[in-house]
């Protein structure tokens, strides 16, 4: 899920290589410890835990760097904003952690790929952009590798399916929102009402049908599951910091075959051919999206 830069003058594709294994590899911890948690608790129980230990992380960190300090680190521009994008932030997060636990991880991952496909058509709507020709025939090819990956009429659809399909769509406004969100604000404060605010939604919303308290057999998992969610996120900016989108987005798509072997090796999924078919249509229209924003950056 990620978002074209312009051409960095000290591309570092190898050092950035590192970094996206990095990414790669939290992503995949995440989805491990999320169906070992699942076991026991729902997913806004899971999304509680996850945030409370981002909270304290990102807490403990603005306090250290700027001690009394911190209200005009943390300060929103727009609370709105913030609010919109960590309602979909939340609600993605707790679509894909369901997809995990409804179908193959494979599956879930391929169809997580379209986000920046959605980015492109919600962006007219979002951030004003316009809507082009290339766009429309980006998301038609996105459209058919979900087609291709989900194989309606040949396999039975289930909310699993959905669940992919609509957290990449609520990852996409998310990334969105945020674009706009960091035109005034700093990361920091990002992730201060992020891990704040989706600590309050999880609790709120873990209480409907009753609060499991974890045993000690998933803590270990909770903690993991903490903190890969934010290295994931802070390996994938890190890699975009030292090579352009271009370069960073197929090191992405490398998620695909790991997951999949994962899959196999931990849950004896079966390693689907139209997966990861209907895995490089997606990948196409997003190097087709990626080409388009490139040629427009050097126009300008």
């Amino acid at each position: 899920m990620t978002i074209a830069a312009p051409p960095l003058p000290d591309t570092q594709p190898l050092k950035a290589a590192a970094w996206m294994c990095g990414a790669i590899a939290s992503f995949t911890l995440m989805a491990i410890s999320g169906r070992a948690i699942q076991a026991e608790l729902n997913s806004f129980e899971l999304m509680f835990w996850r945030s409370l230990i981002g909270f304290a992380i990102i807490g403990t960190l603005v306090l250290t760097l700027h001690g009394r300090a911190v209200w005009p680190v943390i300060r929103p521009t727009s609370p709105r904003l913030h609010l919109a994008r960590n309602i979909f932030h939340f609600a993605g997060q707790n679509l894909w952690f369901y997809g995990i636990m409804m179908i193959p991880l494979s599956q879930l991952v391929a169809l997580e790929f379209t986000s920046p496909i959605w980015v492109a058509v919600l962006a007219p709507l979002v951030v004003g952009e316009v809507f082009t020709r290339r766009r429309l025939w980006v998301a038609l090819l996105g459209f058919t590798g979900i087609l291709i990956v989900a194989q309606p009429g040949l396999q039975p659809l289930s909310g699993g399916h959905l669940a992919g399909v609509l957290c990449a769509v609520a990852f996409a406004l998310n990334l969105l929102l945020t674009k706009r969100i960091m035109r005034h604000d700093a990361v920091l404060c990002v992730l201060f009402w992020m891990t704040a605010l989706q600590t309050l939604f999880g609790l709120a919303l873990a209480q409907w049908g009753g609060f499991t308290w974890p045993s000690a057999a998933i803590w270990g998992w909770i903690g993991l599951v903490g903190i890969t969610g934010l290295s994931a996120h802070y390996c994938l900016t890190s890699a975009l910091g030292l090579a352009p989108a271009t370069i960073v987005a197929p090191m992405e798509f490398f998620r695909l075959p790991i997951i999949a072997l994962v899959g196999m090796w931990l849950y004896a999924e079966a390693l689907d051919p139209f997966v990861f078919l209907g895995g490089a249509v997606i990948f196409a229209a997003n190097w087709l999206n990626l080409s388009a924003r490139k040629a427009r950056n050097a126009a300008h």
